[in-house]
């Protein structure tokens, strides 16, 4: 999944996502579908892209008793979802609880999903972070601290946002995926997005792949868009 970029389907039903990839038809995305998506339509959602052959990130953010989440990660994995996530501050049992789950439920022959950790949600401030939190700490040592267990809880990487990309690759390697939401042209509204980059400024820290959301699903012309993002990311379209 290196050097992909994820168009984040934030829509409350399966009629405005199809809506949306109708214009699409042909071309092979990596989609996100979070959790007001899954909530709202379930595992259908997950057949139906994968019918059309989409690649799909399952945006949960799993966050509980180890227990708990290694047994929703069975059910995850049964999806055939190519990458899901946790949250970094469940801890190292809890992550590593999760890959077990992955590991035991993907059925024989297939490829085990991607599993990454989220660090800091690209909404958060260090000022934030700091007061809300009680985490006093600055917030690139917060990052650089879940990522370095996520790595030893032997995920595959995590969510960050690009401003602390390189810094992982320097510490953690190459080979740890960086997956960067607050993906934004230069021109666009940040609207609730605090960590924000252009997609170039992404490529050149090294990210593993983009998130972009309202910027290509709210454009006027998203097909445009997402062509425009995938110029500036410097991807290969699918």
């Amino acid at each position: 999944m290196k050097n992909s970029l994820i168009v984040a389907l934030d829509f409350a039903s399966k009629k405005e996502v199809f809506e949306f990839l109708t214009p699409f038809e042909g071309e092979k995305l990596f989609v996100k579908v979070g959790m007001e998506l899954f909530y709202q339509e379930g595992p259908s959602m997950i057949h139906e892209l994968k019918e059309k052959d989409h690649e799909i990130f399952l945006d949960l953010k799993l966050h509980d008793i180890p227990n708990t989440v290694g047994s929703a990660m069975k059910g995850l994995a049964r999806l055939g979802v190519d990458l899901v996530n946790v949250h970094a501050a469940g801890g190292k049992e809890m992550m590593m609880r999760a890959l077990e789950g992955l590991e035991a439920a993907t059925p024989a022959g297939k490829e085990r999903p991607k599993l990454i950790a989220v660090t800091q949600l690209t909404s958060t401030s260090e000022q934030q972070m700091q007061q809300e939190q009680l985490i006093q700490a600055s917030l690139e040592q917060s990052v650089m601290h879940y990522a370095s267990l996520a790595k030893e809880s032997g995920l595959d990487g995590v969510v960050c946002s690009s401003h602390e990309a390189s810094l992982i690759r320097q510490n953690l390697g190459t080979d740890f995926l960086t997956v960067t939401p607050g993906i934004r042209l230069g021109s666009d509204d940040l609207q609730d997005q605090k960590r924000v980059a252009t997609p170039r400024f992404a490529r050149e820290a090294g990210v593993s792949a983009i998130v972009v959301g309202r910027s290509i699903t709210k454009a006027a012309d998203p097909v445009k868009s997402y062509h425009k993002f995938m110029e500036e990311w410097g991807g290969i379209l699918k």
